[in-house]
């Protein structure tokens, strides 16, 4: 069988049921890893909760993809900048110390209050523009913009430069070149901030990681601005595309609504986030990696060179992992769900993300009561046509 015969990977959501994995991805846990069709690569397709963990975790799996399946690489030559999720440890864990103090509990905890002030803030602006609001470019992608631009020391002013730059790199029908010349855009960009973070620091990410760790010559310049495109893509587009399509599961399903909307318990609402991001896994194609050596993942003989994709949405709506997976049930124990990836290579960014849609649902339930869907579901655009699922836009009354 050639790769072309073989099912595309990311499937296709029905409309009808939107929020639910592709069909097929059912009867893939039942086989265990099959093989599909990822960008035009042959690779196994890791769909059972437990095989995610085992590969994410085994020694012989490894995230240094590219060049191989993904983007480019090491064969670019020696002055290739670096990107941590797409290296394995000991480098990796390097890399990745030198950004962590900036996403820690503590450090997100004290961003709480200024972003629960921008989440009214944008609600203020959507009232007062009048209804319908579009929530994607209302509210849902105008917070996790403005924290990550703070955090990182990104000119807030830019936003429309880098989210069409990620619209492109994340659309899965771009065409390679033209990724291409977006990738490169956006690293030019990153290497100019980095230019006037040398000469003009301030107290954000990127001026701390050129002080600690470029002006000491631990880090290069190139390795610092690839991995502040990494961090300022992945930011503001995964967090945004569950706000709003966190969103619109809440609106289709008001008991659960009703409950985040009413609760002052942050127990309670700290479950009810988990159980969502369990529910929509958005990030459905994106975590790929390739064997070193032979392995064995859930029965299955993966050969050295051949590559993996794990989908996340099947692993989280394993029957094996938790009961009645296709219920939005906010009282599920849903934390050990696979939604920010599993093992050393868990998305950096996830107390962040955590906390930004702690005060982003509920704070809209709260100020907009009546808040409801201005068109049907069934004619919403959902994005079966990127990398992050979500929604294009969700017109909204209120």
């Amino acid at each position: 069988m050639t790769t072309t015969d073989l099912p595309i990977f990311p499937g296709e959501r029905e409309a009808r049921c939107p929020f639910n994995p592709p069909a097929e991805y059912a009867r893939w846990r039942e086989e265990g890893l099959r093989q599909v069709n990822w960008n035009g690569h042959t690779v196994w397709a890791v769909s059972r909760y437990e095989d995610i963990k085992t590969a994410m975790s085994h020694p012989a799996i490894s995230a240094e993809v590219l060049g191989v399946l993904q983007g480019h690489g090491k064969q670019d030559g020696p002055n290739a900048p670096e990107t941590f999720p797409r290296m394995d440890d000991p480098e990796h864990a390097r890399l990745r110390r030198m950004l962590t103090k900036d996403f820690t509990v503590k450090r997100v905890n004290a961003m709480r209050p200024d972003i629960e002030a921008m989440a009214n803030e944008f609600i203020d602006k959507m009232v007062a523009n009048g209804q319908p609001g579009d929530l994607v470019q209302d509210y849902a992608l105008p917070i996790p913009s403005l924290v990550i631009s703070l955090l990182l020391g990104v000119p807030y002013a830019d936003h429309g430069f880098f989210q069409t730059i990620t619209g492109k790199l994340m659309n899965m029908n771009t065409p390679p070149e033209v990724k291409a010349n977006a990738s490169r855009e956006f690293f030019g960009y990153m290497m100019e901030l980095v230019a006037r973070k040398e000469k003009d620091p301030g107290d954000d990410l990127m001026s701390r990681v050129i002080r600690e760790h470029v002006q000491t010559g631990e880090l290069r310049r190139e390795t610092a601005a690839m991995n502040g495109v990494i961090l300022l893509n992945a930011g503001h587009e995964t967090t945004a595309n569950m706000i709003a399509l966190g969103t619109v599961a809440l609106l289709e399903n008001p008991e659960a609504a009703a409950r985040i909307r009413d609760t002052d318990d942050p127990a309670v609402l700290a479950n009810a986030v988990e159980e969502l991001l369990r529910y929509l896994t958005i990030v459905h194609n994106l975590i790929v990696r390739i064997a070193k050596e032979d392995a064995e993942i859930g029965g299955t003989l993966v050969r050295a060179g051949e590559g993996l994709i794990m989908n996340l949405s099947a692993g989280n709506w394993d029957p094996a992992f938790t009961a009645e997976p296709e219920t939005l049930d906010l009282d599920r124990p849903a934390r050990g769900h696979l939604a920010f990836g599993y093992g050393v290579h868990q998305c950096i960014g996830q107390s962040l993300a955590r906390a930004e849609l702690q005060i982003a649902l509920p704070t809209l339930l709260r100020r907009l009561p009546g808040l409801r869907l201005a068109k049907p579901i069934e004619d919403i655009r959902f994005r079966n046509d990127m990398s992050i699922y979500g929604v294009h836009e969700l017109p909204v009354t209120w």
